[in-house]
């Protein structure tokens, strides 16, 4: 099954009636953003105090929830330019929050490849996102890669929840984040180079 497939049944079986139970109790799509965001938040706090598991449940609660903005959006009508503009930021945020969590929590301990890792993982994070924007910018979608945004976010929330027995568990997940955001940043940047030399 490819992604694009399993996206779909996802989509189908899981967002569109999750989304309608959510609009029905009055939850708009910006709303269920910053509850998300709140979330993140909360995870990056936990982190920082020690509190992997906890932090790890918090930062897949917030992935789930980030899932449900734009089907919201859709189901309601109620897509905006500006939902997408704070979706995008909200989403930049959590990543971080919970990275710098992270950081100050090697920095405690300390544990100076932790907080090597950490911030090379915020790093290739943010570059994923930047070529992506970069590329909407040259009129070029962009949403090609190996570690998206989801995958990110599941990779760390299963780190960070079993980090709490196995505290070298969240350090492999930070060094694969930063590697495989590198990979996925170089494969954007040529998606979008073959797509503007077709143009």
């Amino acid at each position: 099954m490819n992604r694009t497939h399993a996206r779909r049944l996802l989509s189908s079986y899981v967002e569109v009636p999750v989304a309608r139970l959510l609009a029905r109790v009055g939850l708009t799509p910006n709303a269920i953003t910053l509850l998300g965001m709140g979330g993140a938040v909360l995870g990056g706090y936990l982190a920082s105090e020690g509190l992997l598991a906890a932090a790890g449940a918090a930062t897949l609660a917030a992935g789930a929830l980030d899932l449900f903005d734009g089907s919201v959006a859709r189901v309601t009508g109620r897509k905006t330019r500006f939902g997408a503009l704070l979706d995008s930021t909200a989403d930049r945020v959590s990543e971080a929050v919970l990275l710098v969590g992270l950081a100050v929590f090697y920095a405690r301990e300390p544990t100076t490849l932790g907080v090597f890792l950490a911030c090379a993982a915020m790093a290739g994070s943010m570059m994923v996102s930047y070529v992506r924007a970069r590329a909407g910018g040259l009129r070029v979608d962009c949403e090609v890669g190996m570690f998206t945004r989801p995958e990110r976010v599941a990779a760390m929330g299963t780190g960070l929840i079993v980090g709490q027995w196995w505290n070298t568990a969240v350090l492999v997940v930070l060094g694969a984040t930063a590697a495989l955001t590198a990979v996925t940043t170089v494969q954007r940047a040529l998606h979008v180079r073959r797509e503007l030399d077709r143009g």
